[in-house]
């Protein structure tokens, strides 16, 4: 979602928009505001502690933040805001009141769905609570337009939380098609130590039971146990850090490898800079995402984007962000045995890999976060529109 965010932002600036990000503050030596590109102002408000809150603490900050949002407004004239574009739930909350104390419209992506990831749960993850449930159903009934990632986020807002269809419109995220992009194989392995001869499997994400790279780790001892000459060659590497559920046990995927026997085998990486992270992707052979749900997938088109195939769930956002067959391949369920079935023939077959990482460089290549920023000016533009409908008729309410 911060990516997400901020390369809009920038996009959006770029297009003749001002933009103001608001989020809370998480140090005391941030400033009140900061430029962080030209024409995007970011906000650091006061909202409770500045070191690390839990997600299930953040709601009570809910009225401190919201303060904050509504005093910098009160700072300006009226009418200083035309549009409020609120992301993740507890954004939505805020935005809700913003858009009735400022009379703008109010647009909102919800980046991920708690009944949904109420519905694919795996197995120990804790459930989201009802709050939130009840939360994001307020934010759908009174936001003027719904941004869907994918046509099944669109069709799960619409289904599962009675969005009106007229609302939502689905516009698609991006890649920095400028940094991620296929590049020297050889160097980037230098880069990381990598073997220039290894069987490279990477994961790249935050170390939860949502994003599964356990079903990676033992995909990778069932390939070793078919065939134990295999363990000379693969590496798997675990790049994130734990996050959400993940904290409860954050050496678990280091206990599970070594509990498997191929602790010498899984290697684990620190969350990189976007840049590394780019060399890290082509230093793989294969990216595998096997998350439970995923609203869209950004891992799996920066990796495609740098040329390497994925091998991906086949739930939420990941059906659209690989092509089946083409830039990677689908695999229904979280079975390792299946995983380590698929992952093995790819590995097995070097012209078959080599012609998914050419088809994975075209695919993402139809992801671009100007498109994406383009998509939600389009969204913008009518929702303002509508606003100013309602307003010329004397229709206040929604």
């Amino acid at each position: 979602m911060n990516v997400y965010i901020v390369e809009v932002s920038k996009r959006l600036a770029a297009a003749g928009v001002e933009v103001e990000i608001f989020t809370r503050a998480t140090s005391s030596e941030l400033p009140p505001s900061v430029e962080m590109a030209p024409g995007v102002l970011v906000r650091h408000v006061h909202a409770g502690p500045f070191e690390g809150l839990s997600k299930e603490e953040l709601p009570g900050q809910l009225c401190a933040f919201t303060s904050g949002v509504l005093r910098a407004e009160a700072s300006h004239e009226p009418g200083w805001y035309d549009l409020v574009h609120s992301h993740y739930w507890l954004s939505g909350q805020v935005g809700w009141l913003a858009k009735d104390r400022w009379g703008v419209p109010l647009v909102h992506s919800a980046h991920t769905l708690a009944r949904v990831k109420n519905a694919s749960l795996a197995d120990g993850d804790r459930p989201e609570p009802r709050a939130r449930v009840i939360g994001e159903d307020q934010v759908v009934s009174e936001s003027d337009s719904l941004i869907a990632n994918t046509p099944d986020e669109a069709a799960q807002l619409i289904t599962m939380y009675g969005a009106d269809p007229a609302r939502v419109s689905t516009v698609t995220p991006g890649v920095d098609l400028g940094r991620f992009h296929p590049g020297d194989r050889r160097a980037a392995r230098r880069r990381f130590g990598i073997r220039p001869d290894a069987d490279v499997l990477l994961f790249v994400g935050r170390i939860q039971p949502l994003k599964a790279p356990d079903v990676l780790v033992r995909a990778a001892a069932r390939i070793i146990e078919a065939d134990p000459s295999r363990r000379s060659a693969l590496e798997v590497i675990v790049c994130g850090g734990p996050s959400g559920s993940g904290l409860d046990e954050p050496e678990h995927l280091q206990r599970l490898a070594a509990s498997l026997g191929i602790a010498d085998v899984v290697r684990f990486m620190p969350p990189l800079p976007p840049d590394d992270l780019a060399t890290l992707y082509r230093a793989a052979d294969i990216t595998v995402v096997p998350s439970h749900n995923e609203s869209f997938g950004l891992v799996a088109v920066e990796s495609q984007a740098c040329g390497t195939p994925v091998v991906a769930a086949a739930v939420g956002g990941l059906v659209t962000a690989v092509r089946d067959g083409y830039s990677g391949v689908l695999v229904d369920g979280h079975d390792p045995g299946r995983y380590a079935s698929v992952l093995s023939s790819l590995l097995a077959e070097p012209r078959r890999l080599r012609t998914y990482a050419s088809g994975a460089a075209a695919h993402a290549a139809s992801f671009s976060w100007q498109r994406t920023a383009d998509g939600l000016l389009t969204v913008y533009r009518d929702a303002m529109a509508a606003q100013n409908r309602r307003l010329a008729l004397g229709v206040t309410a929604v």
